[in-house]
């Protein structure tokens, strides 16, 4: 047993989640080989150490039958939607309700492999690869990820991300940026978002100050380095990029929940 595993009571939880309760005995062709349970353990794991996928330990399903659930979760929307389940659950555990009301937005830039894949330079951070764009709650739980090319602007990439905000969460009324999304951002959002507040912080010259509410997302990022697959970009589609970030908070709100 890998300490990525899942226990029996994470088990019991995400279980019902996942599509094809009846895993064990389908109604069509041969049983299936491996459970559902050792599949997640070989993604889980693979997601903590950062290995790749042929090195994936022989005592776990073949690499390419984890590789194929994976992508299927992937393209089906599978991972984000257990996530969101997830997140909900956290949420009404800490009191609140499942639909927030405030949200932090902030990007993360960070360097690619040699993959072929959208890459872009960030001038600012001096980085060449792509930006994990992310809102989240004021648990720090995501609300909505954007993986795309390093070279966008906050300011721009922004508009996505406030627009998904608006579509999937219409009770937000508030929402914290730091002073990168100053400018053509606040205009296009009083634009169109009257009804809502837009909150730029601006960092103060000479020292480190921890900026009320945009410590939170920061924190949120943090937790990503405890998964070695997020430490650099490695995948050809960003889309398997958003998947690993969606994979590493089912991991640790799994924990969460008691």
């Amino acid at each position: 047993m890998y300490p990525s595993d899942l226990t029996d009571d994470e088990w019991a939880t995400l279980k019902p989640l996942f599509p094809d309760p009846g895993y064990d005995t389908p109604k069509n062709g041969r049983p299936r080989d491996w459970s559902y349970r050792l599949i997640l353990n070989a993604i889980f794991y693979l997601t903590k150490t950062g290995c790749q996928w042929r090195m994936l330990p022989s005592d776990f399903p073949p690499w390419s039958t984890v590789y194929t659930y994976f992508r299927i979760w992937k393209n089906d929307g599978t991972w984000k939607k257990v996530h969101d389940a997830l997140r909900d659950q956290v949420r009404i555990q800490a009191g609140k309700e499942p639909q927030p009301t405030a949200a932090s937005i902030d990007s993360q830039s960070v360097k690619t492999s040699g993959k072929r894949g959208d890459r872009g330079y960030d001038g600012g951070k001096k980085i060449k690869g792509r930006k994990r764009h992310i809102a989240v709650d004021t648990l720090g739980l995501i609300l909505v990820v954007w993986v795309h090319a390093a070279a966008l602007s906050d300011s721009f990439a922004g508009q996505f991300i406030l627009a998904h905000l608006k579509k999937y969460f219409k009770n937000i009324r508030k929402v914290w940026a730091d002073c990168g999304y100053r400018g053509y951002l606040e205009e296009w959002f009083y634009r169109f978002k009257p009804k809502r507040e837009l909150e730029t912080t601006k960092r103060p010259r000479g020292k480190f100050v921890i900026q009320a509410r945009r410590w939170v997302v920061e924190r949120t990022f943090g937790w990503f380095e405890g998964s070695r697959r997020l430490s650099k970009d490695y995948e050809q589609l960003a889309r398997s990029s958003e998947a690993y970030v969606y994979i590493c908070m089912i991991r640790i709100i799994l924990r969460r929940l008691k």
